[in-house]
């Protein structure tokens, strides 16, 4: 895992979000969002590259 970047796991995958729904994913590594700027939180969409923290 890098700084503000994903974590990379293999799958299939299954999160439990916090408003208690469910997240899968059948493929064989999925990058889970760390940084919770993803559009498609929990998945990574490579958001940290682009927008910066609010500080």
């Amino acid at each position: 895992m890098q700084k503000d970047g994903p974590m990379l796991v293999e799958g299939p995958v299954e999160v439990h979000l916090e408003d208690g729904g469910v997240a899968t994913s059948d493929r064989f590594r999925v990058a889970l969002c760390t940084c919770r700027r993803s559009r498609r939180y929990p998945w990574c969409d490579t958001s940290h590259r682009r927008r910066r923290r609010d500080r």
